[in-house]
């Protein structure tokens, strides 16, 4: 009796090992343990964005382009309880942001204190530098001394620029990526390349192309 209890016993040890490392096999094969997805998807899953990428919208100039002074003082509304804008106006908990556009950063606006990291970044408030800071000023600086935690709304961020804008001026909006490209890739063009179509395009048929033509910014 006490043989067969023992052959019965190391069956079932030998089998809980062989369960086990089994186990742990499959783990490292498939990664069965891992939060992460695979490097490579077996097929794409709608609505999933790849990691690592962003979701794809309008370029900075196109957004620009269609922003409203108007729409960003009222998002502008919400800084008023730090900042003024006026000409003129006094700093607050944060500098005076009349005219900021094109400003140096960090650097003493009417004898504000700014944080020694933001000192530091270097650089214009350019209409990109602006965005990336209204998007999140403690990734862009994290030492920053500024609380807000920014605008996730791309337009939102466009609106409070161009109300920015309005107050103290600044340089032209950069021209939408789409009217670049296009004339970047019309001055890349050989003579003679092209379609038969387009080559052999009537005089009349070019104020049409003028007319469906980017406008200047």
């Amino acid at each position: 009796m006490t043989d067969r209890f023992n052959t019965i016993a190391g069956w079932v040890l030998f089998s809980g090992i062989v369960g086990l490392g089994l186990s742990s096999l499959s783990s490292h094969v498939f990664q069965a343990d891992k939060p992460h997805r695979p490097h490579e998807m077996g097929y794409p899953i709608a609505g999933v964005v790849e990691e690592g990428a962003a979701e794809a919208g309008p370029d900075l100039g196109t957004l620009l382009a269609a922003a409203d002074p108007a729409a960003g003082e009222k998002i502008f509304a919400k800084c008023t309880s730090c900042h003024t804008i006026a000409q003129g106006g006094p700093n607050g908990i944060g500098p005076n942001l009349y005219a900021v556009v094109g400003e140096p950063i960090g650097k003493g606006k009417a004898g504000f204190a700014f944080s020694s990291d933001l000192a530091a970044h270097g650089g214009n408030w350019d209409y990109e530098t602006l965005n990336t800071w209204l998007h999140s000023p403690k990734a862009m600086v994290p030492g920053t001394k500024m609380s807000f935690a920014g605008l996730s709304k791309p337009e939102d961020r466009a609106n409070v620029i161009a109300y920015l804008k309005a107050n103290g001026g600044g340089p032209d909006f950069p021209a939408p990526a789409a009217a670049g490209e296009t004339a970047a890739a019309d001055a890349a063009k050989a003579p003679g390349e092209g379609d038969a179509a387009a080559a052999g395009a009537t005089a009349a048929e070019e104020p049409a192309a003028a007319q469906n033509a980017a406008p200047a910014q």
